[in-house]
């Protein structure tokens, strides 16, 4: 996959990482939590010809986080993004919010394996496909355990990760330029005036 895109951002945004101050790596990621919902709420409001399919574009959000700040700041973005999320449009501790809380907690984890397991086989749109993958078929067993409980909802296994495919495709490749240009624009490494 790392071909396809031609950068590889894992040494970059390593470095990035290790010089990014405990204020700044706060500011990040409350900045991307912010982002994640942006794009959840415009992804709320947008029609889809299926109720259970859409782009997933919040998830740039947790895999901007993974690459720039890490796992565990991926989780925390990925987490507060759902609760929140779910708090704004009234779904909070419903099945959706449950559906959504299980396969984001999955994808993100999913995706920081890949990256720390297999980062020299997979570039950013790579990852992103993996995530989306785990995310979808971890909504399918939870809705099957939760709702349906009907073996025929896995017929639609195969729709679903060609739509993980798709969307993991257009979610990595935004998050790919969105990191190409981060990790060369901003300034990291300034530490005037934080704490941390």
């Amino acid at each position: 996959m790392k071909a396809i895109v031609g950068t590889d951002l894992t040494s970059s945004s390593d470095s990035v990482r290790a010089v990014l101050p405990g204020n700044r790596r706060l500011v990040y990621g409350a900045l991307l939590v912010a982002t994640g919902l942006v794009l959840f709420l415009f992804e709320s409001i947008i029609p889809r010809p299926l109720p259970w399919l859409k782009p997933g574009l919040a998830n740039i959000a947790g895999l901007m986080a993974l690459y720039m700040l890490g796992l565990r700041e991926a989780i925390t973005v990925t987490l507060v993004r759902i609760l929140v999320g779910a708090l704004l449009v009234g779904t909070f501790l419903n099945p959706a919010f449950l559906l959504s809380l299980g396969g984001g907690m999955v994808a993100v984890l999913a995706m920081g394996a890949v990256k720390y397991f297999a980062q020299d086989l997979f570039s950013v749109i790579g990852v992103s496909v993996c995530g989306a993958a785990c995310h979808n078929v971890t909504q399918m067993c939870l809705a099957y355990a939760l709702i349906v409980r009907r073996s025929e909802l896995f017929f639609l296994l195969p729709a679903m990760l060609l739509a993980a495919v798709v969307t993991g495709l257009l979610v990595g490749g935004i998050a790919h330029l969105a990191l190409a240009g981060t990790i060369g624009k901003v300034d990291l490494t300034q530490r005037t005036n934080d704490v941390g």
